[in-house]
């Protein structure tokens, strides 16, 4: 019987190697992982390791390594099919039924897969002979020697456009499966298939279980459009779900005895072969920024994997992408770490021109993920004024709120605005300065725009002329009746106001104020609205709160109470305007990190908030907390 690679993952996360290993084994910790007596050889001293955070043992007397279904298979005498069934009754799964037409399915797939092996077998031969001496010197000069070539499974197709077809068709292949495979082309208007690969450098693209699905090809000769060519999507090979480099990867890191080195994503081929050279367990991405299934599968081998950039201003743009796919997905025990070379060099670079040991370090320095979407957001903009200040602080309450998990969302939120405090000095930061402290070192507001003077006049204007939203009305009512109350809020407030256009205008005016150092009361600040124009607009304010029910206004509240309260309404608001922002961008495609199950997650909490606040229910059941 034959199992789907999902079934196979998801059997082996839902079972400690430790517990199952520890019926065989007798296992003592040490540190993050168990070690024991080997099974497979005798010993005195003990070299055998299970390590649960990579679901894998490791035997140094033997030499063998492998995960819980290879661990059976070795000390029971079972088939897979046996242990895989011995392990799904432990772990609650049911087996997969069986399909009629899976065994010839998988019957074609295997057929693939051995043309695929012919293919590679075919390709290491040319690197060998005459025709690939180009490719030698060129290996040469990247300094991995001979010895290495059969490790990584290199090879060489030659410029010809049949010679791969040739060979494989008088071995039994029928073209149309070498094109199925992704091994050859067949052109649009017809006619006769041709090899995909063409004087180009060979890397094997192996799966989870090490088998070849596919081919990357770098080529030759430096006209060529295409530098980097990689096999098509086929029923052995999908990009999105696929590592180059992982089967290697995983044997470093099972050889490990210390335990603390994660698994590191970098650019492209030579650089998996040099990290992994120098014993660092690197795997490459295929020529697109990651996909949630690569993730998940990254996440399953390492808590935080290392994802490896150049310094330069493209590699920082790659590390920002990966930030804005993964930040929804992040949960604790679940992250990412950044390390950036330094600018115009690569792992390959380093390992040639400084040695392993210079790669390993270089790759040591790593930054967490809060720290670089902390610097993806202040970079963004300058931060000379406080409208630009405020932004970023409103840029980050956004980001925070990108992610699904509610916990780490605020602790990311804490964290994040821990860092805005850290960047500026006090004296910028937007929390409002007091008349009289600092007079000198601040900026002095200039004369108040009348209404009708500005845009945001004009449109106070045109709001006189329709309803207000009664919470959105209830929430500026509020900071007129107790200013104060703005103070930890005047970021969102400059960015989305309370939630109406209409009040866009009043927001921004009342912000202006207040980072001004104009510490106003109540009576002062209706005062001062009113010689600047906006009495009118304060008026329909005050009718529309009316309607809202707002618990924060009644003349009996308690402050305290009523402030919180408010804040409870305000972030609210927030919250729908950054899930309106993650939704916009999922539909837009510029976040591919969503899939239909978080896109309806996302649109029922906003749909929900949306009822709550149109309704005033929000009153009742606390939605905004």
């Amino acid at each position: 019987m034959r199992f789907d690679d999902r079934f196979i993952e998801e059997l082996k996360a839902r079972l400690r190697p430790s517990d199952v290993i520890g019926r065989t084994v007798k296992l003592k910790r040490q540190g993050r992982e168990w070690v024991g007596l080997s099974p497979f050889s005798k010993e005195k001293s003990p070299s055998f390791f299970v390590n649960d955070d990579k679901g894998f043992f490791h035997d140094f007397s033997s030499g063998k390594h492998g995960d819980v279904i290879s661990f059976l298979q070795e000390t029971e005498r079972l088939s897979f099919p046996e242990a895989v069934e011995r392990l799904a009754a432990e772990a609650g799964m049911q087996m997969p039924a069986e399909d009629p037409h899976a065994a010839e399915r998988e019957a074609k797939k295997q057929g693939l897969s051995d043309w695929m092996d012919l293919a590679q077998k075919w390709f290491a031969a040319n690197l060998r002979r005459s025709v690939g001496k180009g490719v030698r010197d060129y290996l040469e000069r990247r300094g991995l020697p001979e010895d290495q070539w059969d490790r990584f499974g290199l090879g060489y197709a030659p410029e010809g456009r049949t010679g791969l077809k040739d060979a494989l068709v008088q071995r039994g292949a029928r073209p149309a499966e070498l094109v199925e495979a992704g091994l050859l082309i067949a052109p649009e208007g017809g006619g006769a298939p041709y090899d995909r690969f063409r004087d180009r450098l060979m890397f094997p693209i192996l799966d989870a279980r090490g088998r070849i699905v596919s081919f990357g090809g770098r080529a030759m000769n430096p006209d060529d459009r295409a530098k980097y060519l990689n096999g098509p999507e086929s029923p052995l090979f999908h990009k999105g779900a696929t590592l180059y480099g992982l089967p290697e990867a995983r044997r470093i890191l099972g050889a490990e005895k210390t335990g603390g080195q994660a698994i590191m994503v970098v650019e492209g081929y030579m650089d998996v072969i040099a990290c992994q050279r120098a014993g660092l367990p690197a795997v490459a991405a295929m020529g697109t920024a990651l996909t949630e299934e690569q993730m998940a599968l990254l996440w399953r081998i390492s808590a935080e994997p290392v994802l490896c950039f150049d310094g330069d201003g493209a590699g920082q743009r790659a590390a920002f992408r990966a930030i804005e796919r993964a930040l929804p997905l992040l949960k604790s025990g679940r992250s990412f770490r950044f390390s950036l070379l330094t600018a115009g060099q690569d792992p390959d670079d380093i390992l040639r021109d400084k040695g392993a040991l210079a790669l390993r370090q270089a790759l040591g320095e790593t930054r967490p993920f809060a720290e670089m979407l902390f610097r993806r957001e202040a970079e963004a903009e300058p931060l000379d004024t406080p409208e630009r200040r405020a932004g970023l602080k409103g840029r980050l309450r956004q980001a925070a709120g990108m992610i699904q998990d509610k916990d780490l969302a605020e602790q990311y939120r804490r964290d994040l605005f821990e860092r805005f405090d850290a960047l500026l000095p006090a004296a910028q930061r937007a929390a409002p300065a007091r008349a009289g402290q600092g007079a000198g070192n601040r900026w002095r507001p200039g004369p108040p725009p009348k209404l009708g003077q500005t845009a945001e006049g004009a449109q106070a204007m045109q709001s006189l002329s329709r309803s207000i939203e009664p919470v959105a009305a209830a929430l500026a009512h509020g900071v007129i009746d107790d200013p104060d109350r703005m103070d930890d809020h005047l970021e969102p407030i400059s960015s989305h106001g309370f939630g109406d256009p209409a009040l866009d205008g009043l927001a921004q005016e009342l912000v202006r104020l207040r980072l001004a150092g104009q510490s106003l009361d109540s009576a002062g600040l209706r005062r001062h609205l009113a010689q600047s124009g906006h009495d009118a607009l304060v008026r329909e304010v005050e009718k529309a709160a009316a309607k809202s029910g707002a618990p924060f206004l009644a003349a009996n509240a308690p402050l305290a109470e009523a402030r919180v309260r408010w804040s409870q309404a305000f972030d609210a608001q927030i919250r729908v305007a950054s899930l309106e922002q993650a939704l916009a961008s999922a539909k837009s495609g510029a976040n591919q990190a969503f899939d239909t199950s978080a896109f309806a997650r996302l649109k029922a909490e906003r749909d929900a908030l949306r009822r709550a606040i149109k309704t005033g229910t929000i009153w009742e059941d606390g939605a905004g907390s």
